[in-house]
């Protein structure tokens, strides 16, 4: 029998993180382990175990997401974190990246996306709601300050890791990715890799937000 993952909630609100324990606990291998309303009281916990996988909140008092994430990554490298997201936090999206979450996951999501998002970061993938990427698309959009740029040739970005690049950015798995384009895994991974580097990125969220904010991709 596989050793259950284990899982931590940090949110501020008691009845949100009930609701979230009794969605996950239909998951037959997945332990909550613990939960925490700020990020304080989070990083004091896991001094006594190690979560594999932690549900983060971004707006909380005492510690917010962003400086927890920042934390428990410094003090466990291989803690996968989840950024959990209400529609108003898009100040904190490229923080809690640069933070090194792995992940974003809206609140007002279904426990279908939740556990979606989970068993991804789980295998090592990362995971982006489609909803929070319009959301995201829109407002940088609507935002005047931001600056774009036509980078798209300074960066020599070819014809087939510009369609890799676009179905990272939807959401698809190496091997979904793959299938798609007709080519083998390995040749997916190198792309992804050639576009990392050419972006100045570290993984596929920044990768992803990169692609977004500079407009590589169409939506």
């Amino acid at each position: 029998m596989n050793k259950k993952k284990t899982l931590f909630i940090v949110d501020d609100h008691q009845m949100f993180r009930d609701g979230l324990k009794f969605l996950l606990a239909k998951l037959d291998n997945i332990e909550i382990i613990g939960e925490a309303e700020n990020g304080k009281l989070f990083i004091d916990a896991i001094k006594n175990f190690e979560p594999d996988i932690v549900l983060m909140d971004i707006s909380m008092p005492e510690m917010n997401g962003v400086e927890a994430t920042k934390k428990a990554i410094e003090l466990y490298p291989e803690i996968k974190i989840i950024a959990l997201s209400m529609f108003g936090d898009e100040e904190y999206y490229y923080k809690m990246i640069h933070a090194g979450v792995k992940g974003f996951v809206l609140k007002e999501s279904g426990s279908h996306e939740l556990e979606e998002a989970i068993y991804s970061i789980l295998g090592n993938q990362n995971y982006f709601s489609q909803e929070l990427l319009r959301n995201v698309i829109f407002n940088i959009n609507k935002e005047k300050n931001i600056q774009t740029s036509e980078i798209d040739n300074n960066l020599n970005i070819s014809a087939r890791e510009s369609e890799v690049l676009q179905q990272i950015c939807s959401g698809l798995s190496t091997t979904d990715i793959a299938d798609k384009l007709n080519i083998s895994k390995r040749t997916v991974e190198g792309h992804k890799a050639s576009l990392l580097t050419k972006t100045g990125t570290k993984n596929s969220v920044n990768l992803i937000m990169y692609a977004i904010k500079n407009k590589l991709v169409d939506f």
